[in-house]
């Protein structure tokens, strides 16, 4: 299925048109991605795969997961430098709102015991991320840090989307578990479903930009909920 995305510059982004929607669209799908993660973390039954390594990283780093969640955004940032990517204006936002908005949230959700509950919160995380990635997606202002290392690597490589994509997520979990992360039931969940679930909300929730600013591409599922 092709999806028309914008291939645009932070200042085209500006200039491509629909701004207030668009903006309202970003600002509202990355709040609710990091909606997402606290739905996960509450439910305590494991986490999306980078998610298991921001998990892990903050039993040796006194910070909060969203705090962990912005930092590893700017790291990963500077991994794009090599790759030659070019962030946009949903780049550096994705960058300090997911985290920030998932602290927020789960200062506001207690942890849940019951069973029924923490299978409701994990799969209405890993639905909730789906619809977030196709409003942030959709509002067409770039590829969030980790998307971006994940197109950038395919770009330089040759490499498949889908290849990349598994080898990150490999890579993390991996890092993540020997760091002591969130490994579960939610991981596997997120695994199967984030793909199948943002896949067909992606084409509604596009902006239609001019015919000039945009390219058919591919609509992919994003490498992480953060």
């Amino acid at each position: 299925m092709t999806t028309l995305l914008a291939d645009l510059g932070p200042i085209a982004q500006l200039r491509a048109g629909r701004l207030p929607r668009r903006l309202t669209q970003l600002l509202v799908g990355l709040f609710l991605y990091g909606a997402s993660l606290a739905l996960m973390v509450r439910a305590g039954l494991g986490l999306a795969p980078w998610d298991v390594l921001h998990s892990g990283m903050i039993r040796f780093i006194p910070i909060d997961l969203g705090q962990m969640v912005v930092a590893m955004s700017f790291v990963v940032l500077l991994l794009w430098i090599p790759l030659r990517e070019k962030p946009g204006i949903g780049t550096i936002a994705n960058a300090l709102m997911i985290g920030t908005s998932a602290d927020l949230v789960m200062a506001a959700l207690p942890t849940q015991h019951h069973l029924v509950a923490r299978v409701l919160f994990t799969l209405g995380g890993v639905a909730l991320c789906a619809l977030a990635t196709a409003m942030y997606i959709g509002a067409q202002f770039g590829r969030g840090p980790r998307d971006g290392l994940m197109t950038g690597l395919s770009r330089r490589t040759g490499a498949s989307i889908r290849l990349v994509r598994t080898g990150l997520e490999v890579t993390v979990v991996v890092l993540g578990l020997l760091l002591g992360g969130r490994l579960g039931f939610g991981t596997i969940a997120y695994a199967l479903l984030i793909g199948p679930l943002t896949q067909p909300m992606l084409p509604y929730w596009v902006v239609r930009l001019p015919e000039r600013s945009v390219k058919p591409v591919l609509a992919e599922a994003p490498a992480a909920c953060a």
